[in-house]
């Protein structure tokens, strides 16, 4: 396990949310033992306009320096992390023309060398390790240029195209060629870096598993409507003719989804449904006691090629709580053949679902229980950082 290095992470997402993120886990881990900075998902002027509109939160005052851009923060693991806010960019994603996404994205990037390499100063931190996580275009931008000693880029997901357009694809095949490794949160991502980059490997999502066991139900719940949920981002990437086909085949059942809803197809598709029920986003530390409320937790996602990347952080949680788990088969994960169901098509979903409820006992929900106890992210905190050691 590394100690007592300056560690500093190109992300692509904020700190704050509601919902768990696995960079996150993992640092706020190994900051017992090494100085963090976690820099802020870079956000735009156009940002600060929908945040000035009620249509999104951003930390403005800070984009803006009326408040402190860099600010300790205490964690949910007790631990402390600098947490830094950039100056607003300009939007350049959406450009089509490359001789002016070049040309405005090298401003941005200045603007955001600057305000780290000023925060580095004031925190006198010295040959840090970069962590780039999900974010090749910074962290392509920023490689060699903080005096750095190791750059490592986390890959937790496979890139899109939709937000950042097709040029992702050439940043981070680049990106991933030039850095000292990868680490990937999944067998199939990792075996597509192997290619680029040879030094890959592999760290898979875990659980908060101390927050979730105090939550975890002990028997099954006698009770005339069974409870199937899913909390977590409602977006594109749901089966929404699959989970419309429970809702019909399973009107004795509720159906109850909770999130930041993405996808308004969905909503829009099963609301009218007298047995689906839609909530808004609840804090990270609230998920464990309403997952354990659960008779059956789903993962109902598309099968395509983007999803084979993902190893899901749900599916860890639901098991810490006891709540059996059905899902489609999106991706190869053998470590769970034993432990949940996969279903191979929306008639094996329903029955899956029924068969899930029906043979559940207090011995299965003891060894979903003790199985996610191995998955804890304090073990993938300690697996992340002895990789980082061997390249320092």
């Amino acid at each position: 396990m590394i100690k007592g290095e300056n560690i500093i992470c190109i992300s692509n997402t904020n700190w704050f949310g509601s919902y768990a993120k696995s960079t996150v886990q993992i640092l706020e881990r190994l900051a017992r033992n090494n100085n963090i900075l976690f820099v802020e998902y870079p956000y735009t002027i156009k940002d600060f306009i929908t945040d000035f509109s009620g249509k999104k939160f951003v930390p403005a005052k800070r984009m803006l320096g009326i408040e402190k851009r860099l600010q300790q923060i205490t964690t949910d693991s007790g631990t402390k992390v600098y947490n830094l806010v950039i100056p607003p960019g300009i939007p350049v994603y959406f450009l089509k023309n490359e001789k002016l996404f070049n040309f405005f994205f090298k401003f941005n990037a200045f603007i955001y060398k600057r305000s780290v390499k000023k925060a580095m100063k004031k925190l006198n931190f010295q040959h840090p390790i970069l962590m780039t996580a999900y974010n090749p275009f910074y962290g392509l931008s920023m490689r060699g240029k903080l005096d750095e000693k190791v750059h490592i880029y986390y890959c937790y997901d496979g890139v899109e195209s939709g937000f950042f357009g097709k040029r992702i694809f050439e940043f981070e095949d680049i990106f991933s060629r030039k850095v000292e490794a990868i680490i990937t949160s999944s067998d199939y991502l990792n075996a597509g870096k192997l290619k680029l980059n040879a030094n890959s490997f592999v760290v898979k999502n875990g659980v908060d598993f101390l927050s979730f066991q105090q939550f975890a139900k002990h028997s099954v719940y006698v009770r005339k409507r069974k409870k199937v949920g899913y909390i977590g981002t409602l977006d594109p990437r749901f089966n929404i003719d699959i989970v419309e086909f429970a809702v019909q085949k399973l009107s004795d059942f509720d159906f109850e989804f909770i999130g930041d809803n993405r996808n308004e197809a969905m909503k829009a598709r099963l609301s009218k449904y007298p047995n689906v029920w839609f909530f808004p986003p609840v804090k990270p530390k609230d998920v464990p006691e309403l997952l354990a409320e659960y008779d059956v937790g789903i993962i109902p996602y598309i099968v395509n090629e983007v999803n084979k990347n993902i190893y899901p952080l749900k599916i860890n949680e639901y098991l810490a709580v006891g709540v059996p788990v059905v899902m489609t088969s999106f991706a190869d994960l053998p470590e769970f053949c034993n432990i949940v169901s996969v279903a191979t098509d929306k008639s094996d979903f329903v029955k899956k679902l029924k068969l899930e409820i029906l043979t559940d006992n207090e011995v299965k929900i003891q060894k979903r229980i003790e199985f996610a106890s191995q998955n804890s992210w304090e073990e993938r905190a300690i697996e992340f950082g002895n990789i980082i050691e061997k390249f320092i």
